[in-house]
């Protein structure tokens, strides 16, 4: 499934980066917190998970949450006993620009890093 190789470069591109996009945004609690949805953006998560994840602490996460959600940039998707699951809401049109502006860090940063490869390899011709 290529949506599953590319989500795999994609999570893989931003381990080495080292969090390009919080060093393109700066690293407030809600770009740590937009970062995280959008590295697993098809995956819903608790909002423990989310705090947990991104780095932020429940009570910042709690006093963004609402304006995120009356924003409708998270959206719920689904209860699981007492826990209550939320993810990237991806119909929204700033969200798929933030989405964008996302894949296109990595892909450069990608692309940067298979020039870099390249001009440092050499040809040996042996036999001759």
């Amino acid at each position: 499934n290529i949506y599953y190789i590319f989500d795999k470069l994609l999570k893989e591109a931003m381990k080495m980066e080292n969090n390009l996009f919080i060093s393109y945004l700066g690293a407030s609690p809600k770009i740590r917190i937009l970062d995280f949805l959008l590295t697993n953006r098809e995956v819903d998560f608790s909002i423990t998970d989310i705090a947990t994840n991104s780095g932020v602490g429940r009570a910042t996460l709690y006093r963004l949450w609402d304006e995120m959600i009356k924003d409708k940039v998270i959206m719920p998707t689904r209860i699981i006993g007492k826990a209550k699951l939320f993810k990237l809401n991806t119909d929204k049109l700033e969200v798929k620009e933030l989405m964008k502006l996302y894949d296109t860090l990595i892909l450069r940063s990608l692309e940067n890093r298979k020039k870099n490869t390249t001009k440092n390899k050499r040809v040996v011709v042996v036999g001759e």
